[in-house]
């Protein structure tokens, strides 16, 4: 189940070489995919992004994977005096963004980006902090993606990932079970084998310990992972998703502040 605006900004979708997959990139610019974020979520992460700015005057913040604008407009009244661009791939998802950024009291800026295919429309080191939301399960070649990613903060520069988490305290039964797993997919035409109803589009899933070491090994250093509920759990188990957040290697969605790196990109930039 998808839970952002998670419209990946390189080829069909991700950043692996070759012509994007024509069935790929219509199923991201279907509006009929959902590119609403889930409220709590980008809640919990603009608050994790406000503190780690907090002395930090006049920072650029990339919303890359920006979908419906929902993430940054959550963002925008904790960070004022902070300049906001959403980011985003499919000309469906911006045209959405820019419809909900003109009714802030305040500017975000909406472009068109792409992580592969020349790259971000940003010069390096360029910005403060970026907010990649739900957007990484989405990509055909991460890797390249948090090396441009990487290429486009300052050092020291601040990410805000957040992605459903595959150890979930519900997965967990459910794989004892044999039913696949919540947040993974077998298809882009139909739910196969777990519940749900929509198809979103998932490649990847990660652990919290998976999501840690692939982050080092490209260039960055966690600071902090953090637990966010799901919107799309059943209401009588809500409680307990709440409650799960507590340890985030069980929570529904994990959140991570990393920061990138000074020098080479990490044992994978050397090799």
């Amino acid at each position: 189940m998808r839970t952002t605006s998670a419209r990946d900004a390189g080829d069909a979708p991700g950043t692996g070489a070759g012509a994007p997959a024509p069935r790929l990139r219509d199923f991201y610019e279907d509006p009929a995919v959902p590119v609403a974020s889930g409220a709590a979520r980008s809640l919990r992460q603009a608050r994790m992004l406000a503190g780690a700015l907090a002395g930090t005057p006049g920072a650029t913040v990339l919303d890359i994977g920006c979908g419906d604008g929902t993430a940054a407009v959550t963002a925008a009244p904790l960070l004022p005096g902070h300049r906001i661009v959403g980011v985003d791939w499919s000309q469906d998802a911006l045209r959405r963004a820019r419809a909900r950024f003109t009714a802030v009291p305040r500017e975000i800026d909406a472009v068109r980006g792409e992580l592969t295919d020349g790259g971000l429309p940003f010069a390096s080191g360029t910005a403060d902090a970026v907010l990649f939301s739900e957007v990484i399960e989405h990509l055909v070649d991460p890797d390249g993606a948090l090396e441009e990613i990487r290429r486009v903060l300052v050092p020291g520069g601040h990410l805000m990932l957040s992605t459903p988490n595959l150890a979930a305290w519900y997965n967990r039964a459910l794989l004892l079970a044999g039913v696949q797993p919540v947040f993974s997919e077998v298809s882009l035409r139909g739910i196969h084998g777990r519940p749900g109803k929509e198809v979103v589009g998932h490649l990847r899933l990660y652990t919290a310990r998976a999501l840690r070491e692939f982050l080092g090994a490209c260039g960055f250093d966690v600071v902090r992972v953090a637990g966010a509920p799901f919107h799309g759990v059943p209401r009588p188990l809500r409680p307990l998703d709440r409650l799960a957040c507590a340890a985030p290697s069980a929570a529904s969605i994990l959140l991570v502040h990393a920061r990138r790196r000074d020098g080479a990109a990490g044992e994978r930039g050397r090799r």
